[in-house]
């Protein structure tokens, strides 16, 4: 039975607007909570208030995240929402990010078998 394997992707197939840090913790944010505030979203990705704007702006030029504006009282209160084209977007960007990766065991063997060959053990020996 012939396997059906899809060819490895380029790291060039990433999507560069969702690579960047920040648009990335904004939009993994945005995929376990329905909705969060601006403020929400600057404390949790620790980020200031002039970068935060500026990256959200280009997800919401991309159509990727939705910007809810009003006021309360005088204070303007922005909400931000992940859109169905941004679900989509995350969703690919995953798919290929993990494509790329080597598998977890692999690595974790990979390295257990490094320390064995150079005669480094993960405890010190004290005798």
């Amino acid at each position: 039975m012939a396997r059906n394997t899809k060819p490895r992707p380029a790291p060039s197939e990433l999507d560069p607007l969702i690579h960047e840090r920040l648009r990335l913790g904004i939009l993994s944010a945005l995929v376990v909570q329905e909705s969060l505030s601006f403020t929400e979203l600057r404390d949790l990705l620790q980020t200031s208030d002039g970068n935060l704007s500026v990256q959200a702006r280009k997800l919401e030029a991309a159509g990727y995240i939705v910007c809810s504006k009003r006021f309360e009282g005088r204070k303007p209160k922005s909400t931000y929402y992940l859109s169905a084209e941004g679900r989509r977007a995350l969703e690919s960007y995953l798919e290929t990010l993990s494509s790329l990766l080597p598998n977890l065991g692999q690595v974790r063997n990979a390295r257990a078998a490094d320390r064995l060959r150079a005669g480094i053990h993960p405890l010190p020996s004290h005798g």
